[in-house]
């Protein structure tokens, strides 16, 4: 099958951001907040951005829409960020997108060179490759860029499972990418962990 050049992009953002105590998509990065920054990086590399949201939709819709992107909601957001991808990927599909560029909205955008190359490493894989992750320091990050096979594995999963569960079952089709930009594997949980971002100590 050959490869789609359309893209969609996809941000998970329902969380509750519990240990935070402020939703962490409205932190303040560069110009912008966390959200903001990371749609306008996708809009760089895809047609078209939805943002998966949960009962924090109305903080989250004016700066969504601000950026030039779309929301969906997550009915049930306590079932946790498997529930989120399932929703945006079904919102892919919708949209008639057969490829996907997935992130999470704790953390940094990444860096406009790193969406390039796993986009193009995505672009020039042979069709037994379904995904491309992004590897920092043997660590494996966001984005991920899927394609339709992917996609269908995520949705005909459990429910009740979680997207590391799917991904070790077709390890054979996921090809790993070690990049230059620590920001595909940070994760900013708590205020410590965003003032050491800040700082820039975090490793």
């Amino acid at each position: 099958m050959a490869r789609s050049p359309s893209f969609a992009g996809v941000i998970l953002a329902a969380g509750t951001s519990s240990r935070m105590g402020s939703d962490k998509a409205l932190l303040p990065w560069q110009d912008g907040t966390f959200l903001s920054t990371t749609i306008r990086a996708l809009l760089a590399a895809t047609e078209l951005v939805t943002v998966v949201v949960g009962d924090n939709a109305p903080g989250l819709s004016p700066v969504i829409y601000a950026n030039g992107a779309s929301l969906v909601r997550n009915p049930h957001p306590e079932q946790g960020q498997f529930s989120s991808l399932r929703v945006g990927l079904t919102e892919v599909l919708n949209y008639g997108r057969d490829a996907a560029i997935v992130t999470l909205v704790d953390r940094p955008a990444p860096l406009p060179q790193t969406i390039a190359l796993l986009r193009n490493e995505f672009l020039t894989s042979s069709d037994e490759i379904w995904a491309v992750v992004p590897e920092f320091n043997e660590r494996h990050g966001h984005p991920i860029v899927i394609r339709r096979e992917m996609i269908e594995a995520f949705l005909r999963a459990d429910a009740a499972g979680n997207a590391r569960d799917v991904e070790h079952a077709n390890q054979s089709h996921i090809r790993y990418v070690p990049v230059s930009d620590p920001n595909v594997t940070v994760n900013v949980n708590t205020p410590e962990d965003f003032q050491k971002l800040y700082s820039g100590l975090y490793v």
